[in-house]
């Protein structure tokens, strides 16, 4: 009990809360008019200049509940409990003040452990003024916090919500991560293999044909000296990327030339076009596999989400600098269709692009269909 205590109270802030937006401004436009109209048709409001002014002075804590959710319940909070005790005014009896309560949420959605603490025991020292300053009976206080208690729950369940979809994207990264080093990690292997067998060929012809050696020597040096090259390139990328403790194979990724392999139909399932275009010599193999990964993935969500598609098209075009994939299936092109979310398939294919400092999107078409595009530079630089 202690350490969930204690992990609540030492509980930060969540970064990057989103910024005031139009919406922001909406809520308050509507609430002022709100406040306005309840003030002006009400007939029962004992301090109706009072209440109104109060209503419309704190209005503007709202735009501030994410950034600073503690002052923004605070300042309403105490303002109202102070006017209630000194004064014997209730500021808060128009409904419009029921805004409060986003104040509330937000600072459980919002603030830290300490700041989401503070603002519990401030609302139920409010509750308090308002029962030991008459204006609300003792048998209604149990109900003032139970709406106090339920405003404050739903903020701090949004908030665990949000920290388990944030933990869950952070997994499907790693696991992207350990994806791109594994594959980085059998190019390595590749090379090193022909790095060896190559020696091993100059050494048996040197030996066979005594005469010849230099020159048997010089042309197995030369291409060791590519080969190495080649892989001293490769175990810099390696190492710049989280690696997993996975077994791993010694034969070579698949490249964009196997991407031929997806043509064709699975059963009743959409035909698959594949078109390649442009030079793909010198094409780093992180890049290479990377576009067939990505290929690969898209043809298959296609294949698994695409309703009534009846063809899928796979183009790819390289120039000097980068390579580019177009992945599109003609089914039925709804805004809302997605991966579902266990997969994170999406996901994966945006972060091995950014990885190797390209870009991969995905949307429905303006027509019919949905399309996958990723932009890879040929040298697969690794962020």
């Amino acid at each position: 009990m202690q350490g969930l205590i204690r992990s609540l109270w030492t509980e930060p802030r969540p970064v990057r809360p989103p910024g005031r937006g139009w919406r922001d401004g909406a809520l308050v436009g509507v609430l002022v008019l709100l406040i306005v109209l309840e003030g002006t048709l009400r007939s029962d409001l004992q301090w109706r200049p009072l209440s109104v002014s109060y209503a419309l002075a704190m209005l503007p804590a709202l735009l501030w509940r994410r950034t600073s959710p503690l002052p923004a319940l605070a300042v309403p909070v105490v303002v109202s409990a102070l006017l209630q005790l000194l004064a014997g005014a209730d500021p808060s009896e128009l409904s419009a003040t029921a805004y409060v309560l986003i104040l509330v949420h937000a600072v459980s959605r919002w603030g830290s452990g300490r700041e989401a603490a503070a603002g519990l025991l401030l609302m139920c020292g409010a509750v308090a003024a308002s029962v030991a300053s008459g204006h609300l009976a003792a048998q209604d206080s149990v109900a003032a916090l139970t709406v106090v208690s339920a405003a404050f729950a739903t903020g701090g369940a949004l908030r665990y919500r949000a920290r388990a979809r944030m933990r869950e994207l952070e997994q499907v990264k790693l696991l992207e991560r350990a994806h791109l080093a594994r594959d980085l990690h059998d190019t390595v292997a590749h090379h090193v293999s022909a790095i060896a067998i190559r020696a091993q060929a100059g050494l048996a012809t040197a030996a066979a044909r005594p005469g010849d050696a230099a020159t048997v020597a010089v042309d197995a040096l030369r291409v060791i000296e590519a080969e190495a090259s080649r892989t001293l390139t490769e175990m810099r990328a390696m190492v710049r990327v989280l690696r997993s403790d996975e077994p791993t194979g010694t034969a070579p990724q698949p490249q964009v030339a196997d991407l031929e392999q997806l043509a064709g139909r699975s059963g009743a399932g959409p035909s698959v076009a594949v078109a390649i275009r442009g030079d793909l010599d010198g094409l780093a193999p992180a890049v290479g596999a990377a576009i067939y990964r990505i290929a690969q993935e898209s043809v298959t969500n296609a294949r698994r989400h695409a309703r009534h598609a009846s063809r899928i098209e796979v183009s790819v075009a390289a120039d000097d600098t980068s390579v580019r994939l177009r992945v599109s299936d003609d089914g039925d092109s709804t805004a809302g269709r997605a991966v579902p979310a266990p997969g994170y398939g999406l996901l994966g294919m945006a972060e091995r692009a950014r990885l190797l400092g390209g870009a991969c999107e995905a949307g429905p078409n303006p027509g019919r269909g949905w399309t996958v595009t990723a932009v890879l530079p040929r040298t697969g630089a690794l962020t």
